[in-house]
């Protein structure tokens, strides 16, 4: 699955550039927020909120703003109400591009999303047109410091996972949704120190693309992930390794 551990690796990178940038807390808030409101605000029966709680504890965010974040979506504190909304598109050479949002208002979140696209060499299609290049998967990495690969295959196809690759760096571990806490649980009793574990929508195919269209696609995704209602961005594009190594810095 070299599609899925190509991608992996984009993303990886990517949300530790991003955080850097200091954009990661509002993003987690609203993730939070939206996933206590549609699944409740305990984190042991919701594995949606479990898993943005998580994600937000590994950068860092204080424990205040995570629980005023859970009671917004219960409706314990008053808060903006958002909704899920996601846009779909095309980048350079026919690449797919999937946009996750959350926002309080969906026909100006529609209008300025449009607007990145235009700006930044892509075009903004209607519903349904590059959702069906995407599955959505649980995706938890790994630093390879951190064990050996025949003892994380064994832990984690024995919990549940779908698949495992690796890169220089880390191993990913690629699971279906339901089961990303099941073995993400098992890797973490074994003593092994989980990077993150996330819900993604991974491609199915990736699309090779030359140097000079790969940081086309990367200026357009980094543009929608400025947006502030945009939560994740996705692409089939198959970055050449030049380009990522630039962007990981």
């Amino acid at each position: 699955m070299s599609g899925h551990s190509k991608w992996a690796s984009i993303k990886h990178k990517k949300a530790l550039v991003d955080a850097k940038r200091g954009q990661a807390f509002t993003k987690f808030i609203r993730e939070i927020t939206v996933a206590a409101k549609s699944g409740g605000g305990d984190p042991n029966t919701n594995p949606r909120l479990r898993t943005a709680i998580q994600s937000a504890r590994e950068a860092n965010m204080p424990a205040d703003n995570i629980d005023r974040a859970i009671k917004k979506g219960t409706g314990e504190l008053e808060g903006v109400s958002y909704e899920e909304v996601t846009y779909e598109g095309f980048g350079s050479e026919g690449t797919a591009v999937l946009v996750a949002c959350l926002t309080d208002n969906k026909n100006r979140s529609a209008s300025e999303i449009r607007s990145v696209f235009n700006k930044n060499g892509g075009n903004m299609g209607g519903a349904g047109a590059v959702a069906w290049m995407f599955e959505k998967k649980g995706l938890m990495v790994i630093q390879k410091s951190a064990t050996t690969e025949d003892q994380l295959m064994e832990i984690v196809l024995g919990a549940g996972a779908e698949d495992m690759s690796s890169t220089d760096q880390v191993f990913e571990v690629i699971t279906a949704t339901h089961d990303l806490w099941t073995v993400r649980e098992a890797v973490e009793k074994a003593g092994i120190k989980v990077e993150s574990a996330n819900l993604t929508m991974i491609p199915k195919n990736m699309v090779k693309v030359s140097a000079d269209t790969g940081r086309t696609v990367l200026k357009l995704i980094e543009a929608l992930e400025d947006h502030d209602d945009v939560q994740n961005v996705y692409s089939n594009a198959d970055i050449p390794d030049e380009v990522m190594k630039e962007i990981a810095g």
